[in-house]
Formats: structure tokens, C-alpha cells, sequence
């Protein structure tokens, strides 16, 4: 009782406007940026010897230079709704970035924008929603309640705002002038600690990602490739190809038993002849970044996404070839690479054996196969992309049959699991996506009669799962770790595929030990195994050509 009474006395109390930007930026300095300032403190102790002056001026100017943002947009009438709308959208970021060590990028933002429900209701849980209701929703209803006093005169106002600004500056200019060497040397060691800022580096990252997305001019569409066409090998045998792309979700590398991981997390595909890949990065490290850039012909160096959504990829060159394709959904999307080919999603509200009514595990991608392949004609090239290990719920990416590591983590706020229980449910849904390869597999060797047929397996991109703090992915591509840019590779070919294509498995072999590759091949290398032959295929960048007869 008596702490309400207390809440209702400083609600009814008046400040002045500049009181209560102060003590929203002292509010975004110790508490909505704490994830920020214990990162600074351990980088700081690591230094000999720790300067605790120059530890205390960070927080000096931190504060200053929010004081001095907020300052600008100290205006009645705006004020309180800014900083309410501030602080709640802050203690999202906070959440994410103290329990996952994520960071709010252009990239993550975009992601988050071409989340489906679906998906988006994973990373919601009780801990979730009392963490934003308490460092959000409560001090910015607060913020809206409280009084705020009238200068008498616009003069004494634009007064008032010019003191406080030039204050603020003289702090930031002081702490600068005094410590000017100890944040140069921290500061360029430690480059992505002002990512960590919150809300300035999520504010630059939507308004960048506003501005390209929706305020720049429209980019023409070019078609490439007009001069495709399929070219029949010297060794083909007269069978048409039948080609499944399978296309995985959050899968690293570093959990492949195929590659060197010590548990048995490819038990499926080891004993039916697949190659797995060693060494290949992702084109980016969120699936709204690497799906539309392993599918352009552009590198991850010359990335662009406004260039990729406006040009031919290497599905609409085949198609222009005269290749059959389709495209089956049970992700987040397609994220454009499906808008000009025959394409289906997975239906999330029944409730079957594979389907919950809200998400379906990736067995259900193989339902109605046979039938989706007859209505195909010629060469036939399927995409299937999987929910593979999505997080952080990664319990529901896998039935119950499959908790074969454990005991599992079956929550969406892991950071309340232990490092066991998050790798043992992480590898369950890594066995299960195996599983459904190999079942995959079984479809198309039932078929190499008919075709010659084969299966390519790549993953968008990896996962933290609390390796040096951190958990899921987004990072930002110079931040992030191996866990999230190293993903697996996997081949599996008919020996009449290899034969109609001249496919030396020795060599290939070889290279899938020996040699580095990325997302930047496959573009090249897809054109190349189905025979495509057109100006814009680059042989250097075909993963399969120097092993080809």
C-alpha cells in the first residue's frame, strides 16, 4: 500500500520536461543498456591496469550524449508519447540482447519484418512478456501519466532546451578531451560495442532499413541468362533428371556427425553413400539475408537485396530453359526467391500426424510427392524448404519419437534451460531433419528407374547456442561466430545421375574434404549440374565441374 501510495505521489507530482528526459536517459543508461556497459566492464578488467576513471566516464558520456538526443524531441505534446514508444521498444532489445546477445541490425531487422506469425509466436514466453512488462510497459505508463510543468514563454523554453543541450555537449566534449586515447584504443578494438547501444544503433538500423526499403526509387527488373538453354551431356543415358533441392533452416555445421561431430546426429544419411561438405559459409547469418543471396548470381561481398528481388535468379534462368520446377514451403517463406515458379505452403492449421495447427514438422514437405512429380514435365527441379532447427523452440521441430538426446529444453526461453538441455534439443532437431533426408532419399531411389535423380542439401545459415554469450542467430556477419556462418552441405546422387552427368565421386570426394565453399557456388554449380548453358554460368564458381567428365 505504501509503495503504491509512493507511485501515485511522484505520478501527481509536476517536473520540468527536461527533468523527465534526464531521467529517461539515466533510466536508458543503467538499466536498458546494461547488457552494453557489462560488456565494457569485462573488456575493461581485462586491461592491466584497470582504469576505473575511465570506466565511470563511459557512463558520463553514454548519459550525456542521450540527454542530448532525447533533448531534440523534448517538445510538448511529443515528448511522452516519444519516450514511452522509446522505452518499451527498448526493453525488447534489452531482453534480446542480455538473454540471447542479439543485435538489432538492418539485416535482423528485416528479418523480423518477413516473420510469419507463426514463427514470431516462438519467441514468445511468460519470462519474455514480464521482462518487457517491467522495464517497458510500466515505467512507460509511468511516462504518460505523469506531469510535466509550462514554461511560461516559448523564450524561457527554447532557453531551458539550449542550456541543457550545451550542457550535455560540454559533458560528451569533456569526457572526450580527457579519455580521448582510452576510447580510441577500446573503440577500435571493440568496433561492434556501438551496435550495443540501445535504442541509437536500432533507430540508424530501421531507418536505413525504412529508407532502402520503401523510399528508394524502384529498380528496373533484369532478366539474365536470355540465352539459356539445356545442353544433353556425351554421357547421358536418356533419362530426364529429377532434382530435389532441399533448402534447411538454423543447421551448423559444427553438429554434423558427418563432420567431425562426436554424436551420432546423422545416423540416417551416413549409411546411404551422402557426401557431406566440410567447410562452407553462409551468405549471411538470417534467413531473410542468405536465402535470396545464395539464389542470385551476386557474391556475399556484392550482396544487394533490392538488386536480388529485381533480377532473374538461378530458378528463373532454368525455368527459362525449359526446366519444371516447384517450390514447397514450410518456413518463414520464400523471402522472393519462388515469386515466378510454380510454388505451395504448407498448410500449419491442420492437425495430422506431422501438424499441430500451428506448425508442422518437415516430414509433411514430403506428402504428396509422387503426385507433385507427375504434374511435372521434362527435367524436373523441386525445392523444399525445411523449418529444420528453428529457434528458439526447438523442441517442436521434431516429434516425440525423436527425443533421442537428453533431457531436452521444451520452452521458448531457453536462457532458462541449461547448455545440456539447448544442445540436446538442438541435436534432436538436427537428427530428425537427417531422418527426413534420408526419407527423401528413399522417394528418389524409387525413382532412378525413371530419372536420374539426385538431392542437394544446404543450410541458410547456423546458430549460437550460448557459446560466448550468445544464442540464435542474426549477429551481425563481422561479428559473428563459426557457429553461425558454417553450415553443412550434403549430396546424395544416383549412379545414374553420375553417370548421365560424368560425375567422378572419387574427385568429388576429395573436394568435399579439402576444399572451402560458400553460398556464393551454388548459383553456378545449380546451373551447371542440370545442364544449363548460358553466359552468366561462371565454371570457377561450379562446385561440380572439375570432377565432371
Amino acid at each position: 500500500m505504501m509503495i503504491m501510495n509512493k507511485i501515485k505521489s511522484l505520478i501527481n507530482k509536476e517536473y520540468s520536461p527536461t527533468s523527465l528526459v534526464f531521467a529517461a536517459a539515466l533510466y536508458f543508461t543503467f538499466v536498458l543498456n546494461f547488457p552494453l556497459l557489462e560488456k565494457i566492464l569485462s573488456i575493461l578488467t581485462e586491461l592491466q591496469p584497470f582504469n576505473i576513471t575511465f570506466a565511470l566516464s563511459i557512463t558520463f558520456f553514454l548519459l550525456a550524449a542521450l540527454n542530448f538526443i532525447f533533448n531534440l524531441f523534448n517538445w510538448p505534446y511529443i515528448i511522452k508519447p516519444f519516450l514511452a514508444v522509446l522505452i518499451t521498444l527498448s526493453s525488447v532489445l534489452n531482453y534480446a540482447m542480455y538473454h540471447y546477445g542479439v543485435i538489432f541490425d538492418q539485416s535482423m531487422i528485416e528479418n523480423v519484418f518477413e516473420t510469419d506469425p507463426s514463427e514470431a509466436g516462438s519467441y514468445f514466453s511468460i519470462a519474455s512478456l514480464a521482462w518487457v512488462l517491467a522495464l517497458g510497459i510500466i515505467p512507460s505508463f509511468l511516462i504518460l501519466k505523469v506531469k510535466l510543468k509550462t514554461y511560461p514563454s516559448l523564450l524561457k523554453a527554447l532557453l531551458s532546451k539550449v542550456i541543457t543541450l550545451v550542457s550535455s555537449f560540454a559533458v560528451i566534449s569533456a569526457v572526450l578531451f580527457i579519455f580521448y586515447k582510452d576510447f580510441s584504443s577500446v573503440g577500435r578494438n571493440n568496433m561492434y560495442l556501438r551496435n550495443m547501444i540501445i535504442p541509437t544503433y536500432f533507430v540508424y538500423s530501421l531507418e536505413k532499413h525504412t529508407r532502402l526499403t520503401y523510399f528508394t526509387a524502384p529498380v528496373e527488373y533484369e532478366q539474365i541468362g536470355l540465352d539459356a538453354k539445356q545442353v544433353v551431356p556425351a554421357t547421358d543415358n536418356g533419362k530426364p533428371t529429377l532434382f530435389v533441392f532441399l533448402l534447411g533452416e538454423t543447421a551448423r555445421s559444427a553438429n554434423y556427425e558427418l563432420n567431425g561431430y562426436p554424436r551420432e546426429t546423422n545416423k540416417y544419411t551416413k549409411k546411404n553413400n551422402v557426401l557431406s561438405f566440410q567447410d562452407v559459409s553462409s551468405c549471411g547469418t538470417s534467413t531473410a539475408v542468405s536465402v535470396p543471396c545464395m539464389y542470385s548470381v551476386m557474391d556475399r561481398l556484392d550482396y544487394s537485396k533490392q538488386t536480388a528481388v529485381n533480377q532473374d535468379n538461378f530458378m528463373d534462368i532454368m525455368q527459362r530453359a525449359g526446366v519444371s520446377l516447384y517450390w514447397k514451403e514450410n518456413d518463414g517463406g520464400d523471402k522472393g526467391a519462388a515469386l515466378r515458379i510454380p510454388n505451395m505452403t504448407v498448410d500449419r492449421s491442420q492437425v495430422n500426424e506431422f501438424c499441430d495447427g500451428k506448425t508442422c514438422h518437415d516430414m509433411s514437405l514430403l506428402e504428396n510427392f509422387e503426385s507433385e512429380v507427375d504434374a511435372m514435365q521434362g527435367n524436373k527441379f523441386i525445392t523444399l524448404h525445411l523449418i529444420g532447427s528453428h529457434g528458439p523452440t526447438y523442441y517442436k521441430r521434431y516429434p516425440q519419437e525423436f527425443q533421442t538426446f537428453m533431457p531436452d529444453c521444451r520452452k521458448s526461453d531457453i536462457e532458462n534451460c541449461t547448455t545440456e538441455e539447448i544442445v540436446n534439443t538442438y541435436d534432436n532437431s538436427i537428427l530428425y531433419t537427417d531422418y527426413v533426408i534420408n526419407e527423401m532419399i528413399k522417394k528418389l531411389q524409387a525413382y532412378s528407374e525413371q530419372y536420374n535423380t539426385a538431392l542437394f542439401y544446404v543450410s541458410d545459415h547456423g546458430e549460437s547456442l550460448g557459446e560466448n554469450g550468445l544464442y540464435l542467430h542474426g549477429t551481425p556477419y563481422s561479428l559473428a561466430p563459426d557457429y553461425q556462418t558454417k553450415v553443412p552441405m550434403m549430396i546424395w546422387f544416383s549412379e545414374g545421375f553420375k553417370e548421365a552427368k560424368g560425375i567422378d565421386s572419387l574427385c568429388l570426394a576429395e573436394q568435399a574434404q579439402t576444399q572451402s565453399f560458400s553460398h556464393d557456388n551454388i548459383f553456378h554449380s545449380m546451373l551447371g549440374i542440370m545442364g544449363i548453358s548460358t553466359e552468366v554460368y561462371n565454371q570457377e564458381q561450379d562446385i561440380f565441374h572439375s570432377c565432371r567428365q
